[in-house]
């Protein structure tokens, strides 16, 4: 039906119409006939009255019995259907056209009366019911009404004259109201069939939006895996390289190549960022949050990118408390305050909290470049930078702001940004407001923000003791060497593995020589489709309820449904690639929570 031409859906909608009174205008004309013919033979006593009531009897009942119209028929039939009732209809017309000249006879007013009542009733009727169909309409009523009009002005008195005209008018106000409703019938099915047009192509843009949407998150996901891989090895043998060079001249160069891998693995980072907002693994943890102590790891973070620009960097305390959670706060104003700082080159940064009633709005300032409002709407996307068509990479990818909108709509902080172009852009967070709780103050800073430093009159806590033996099963040659040089490095006695079957091996090897693994590391996604978790959680003992291994996850992958399903199984996981200092403490972490039966 979508596909059908407008014309045809309107000419099909007023032929149903029509069609909708069918029965109930066949009952009402055989009433109107039957008592119009008992009245008229009751007060003139003319023969004729017999004719005329089985003429139009015999008219109804074949109008009964005819085909008729049915919601089956095709739209592009319409136009005959209309053409076969405007027929049916006219025919009836010319037989009503019948009565004013067997029942107007000269002299009797009161029949005459009572007949131009019937009638014009009728033709009201007529043209509430055939409306829909102009055709049907002036053939109905033309000579019906035409017929007595001209019976009446053939008596030549002053009387039935007067009442022809006034039969005229009134046939002239019937049809132009019928005219007028037809044709708002005609547009207010128009405007439905165009929105309904409207609203299919929406859907469809939307659906096509969605793909699109899934198509890119795939791509990324994809290409991060496979950029991943190869980094990994890389930083595996870039830190192996490094330790091995440790004070020497060299060792220069291998800080140079740390730093390069660092800085692409943060990039492949951002982008795994988003694959984790976008499969709703992150789940935010609401608590109270001190805005102070908030400020100070973030003024920490970013003070030497400020003097290194020349700018001033204020992070103004404020004593309030806000209900968020503190790690997701944390990268949602430290996103915001590294854009601030890359797009400005003059001036400064202030981050400042106001209360207001029952929320706190935090506003990040800058003197920068500022946003035209033509762009206002498109810096939340991803990949898109004011001002920067060289793709500079000192600016970053352009994803930071896409991240803030994520985390927005995560935590419910609405972000509202106001821009002056070349006077500057602040951004406002709105968050609820809380109550000083006791204890809250740890939970504000994040795992990876500068915390406060530790009362030196304190004993140190141990470090975790990292695994003496691991056990590595990758598929990849070239992470296995890597992997095993860097553990063995550190005085790990390290194994690598390409598959399941030999690393069920080596752990019966190592349970028959008394030297158990301390800790079983399984990359995710391993050869030929393996599922690396499934593998892992076999070997390490998990799924039978014994003895277990400590298990590591460690993949390139960013897949949102993958992501999720790692984060479901609650296995430890780091994503390649892996920083050493990272990878050791992860590594410890496992072992020692399976030491204290965690």
């Amino acid at each position: 039906m979508a596909d059908t031409p407008l014309n045809q859906r309107v000419l099909r909608e007023h032929v149903a119409s029509v069609y909708f009174n069918y029965n109930a205008t066949f009952l009402a004309r055989v009433v109107f006939v039957l008592v119009l013919g008992t009245f008229m033979y009751l007060q003139l006593g003319d023969p004729m009255v017999l004719p005329f009531v089985v003429l139009h009897l015999t008219l109804y009942l074949g109008m009964y019995f005819t085909p008729r119209w049915n919601p089956s028929v095709p739209a592009a039939d319409s136009a005959w259907w209309a053409r076969r009732i405007t027929r049916i209809v006219t025919l009836l017309g010319f037989a009503d056209a019948l009565a004013p000249w067997i029942f107007v006879p000269a002299g009797n007013l009161p029949v005459t009366a009572a007949l131009m009542v019937v009638m014009m009733g009728n033709c009201a009727r007529a043209v509430q019911s055939l409306r829909p169909l102009k055709a049907a309409l002036f053939g109905h009523t033309l000579p019906m009404m035409g017929g007595l009009i001209i019976a009446l002005a053939w008596q030549r008195d002053s009387i039935h004259l007067f009442l022809a005209a006034f039969a005229s008018i009134y046939l002239f106000l019937m049809l132009r109201v019928g005219v007028q409703e037809h044709r708002l019938l005609a547009d207010s099915l128009v405007l439905r069939f165009e929105k309904e047009a409207l609203a299919v192509r929406l859907e469809e843009q939307i659906a096509a939006t969605e793909r699109a949407s899934q198509e890119k998150t795939r791509f990324l996901a994809s290409a991060s895996h496979d950029l991943r891989q190869p980094l990994h090895a890389i930083a595996l043998f870039g830190a192996a390289l490094e330790n091995e060079l440790r004070g020497r001249p060299e060792e220069v160069n291998a800080q140079r190549l740390m730093r390069a891998v660092n800085a692409l693995g943060a990039s492949l980072d951002i982008m795994l960022d988003i694959s984790r907002l976008d499969a709703g693994v992150v789940t935010p943890v609401l608590q109270a949050v001190q805005l102070d102590a908030l400020f100070l790891p973030l003024n920490h973070t970013f003070s030497a990118q400020a003097e290194q620009k020349q700018l001033q960097l204020r992070v103004r305390a404020s004593g309030l408390w806000v209900r968020s959670d503190p790690q997701l706060l944390h990268r949602m104003l430290s996103n915001l305050l590294d854009n601030a700082l890359k797009y400005t080159a003059r001036g400064g940064v202030t981050v400042t909290a106001r209360e207001r009633g029952e929320f706190v709005w935090i506003e990040v300032r800058d003197t920068g470049i500022g946003i035209a409002p033509e762009q206002s709407n498109r810096i939340f996307e991803e990949f898109y930078q004011i001002d920067n068509p060289g793709r500079d990479r000192s600016r970053g990818l352009g994803i930071g702001l896409s991240i803030v909108q994520r985390l927005s709509h995560l935590l419910g902080h609405p972000v509202q940004m106001h821009s002056r172009l070349a006077r500057g852009t602040h951004f406002r967070v709105v968050l609820p407001a809380s109550a000083p709780q006791a204890g809250a103050l740890a939970g504000a800073f994040p795992a990876d923000a500068a915390a406060p430093q530790q009362n030196p009159r304190l004993p140190r806590r141990a470090a975790p003791a990292l695994p003496a033996r691991v056990l590595l099963l990758d598929d990849e040659s070239e992470i296995r060497e890597a992997m095993t040089g860097l553990l063995r490095s550190h005085s790990i006695d390290a194994l690598a593995v390409a598959d399941e079957a030999a690393a069920a091996a080596a752990l019966r090897q190592a349970s028959s020589e008394k030297r158990p693994f301390e800790l079983l590391m399984c990359d995710y996604r391993l050869a030929d489709g393996v599922d690396g978790l499934d593998v892992g959680l076999r070997l390490s003992g998990r799924q039978q309820g014994g003895p277990t291994i400590p298990l590591l996850l460690i993949t390139g992958e960013t897949s949102p449904d993958r992501l999720q399903r790692v984060w479901e199984s609650g296995v430890p996981v780091l994503f390649k690639p892996v920083a050493t200092d990272s990878l050791f403490r992860m590594m410890a972490r496992a072992a020692s929570s399976e030491r204290a039966g965690i």
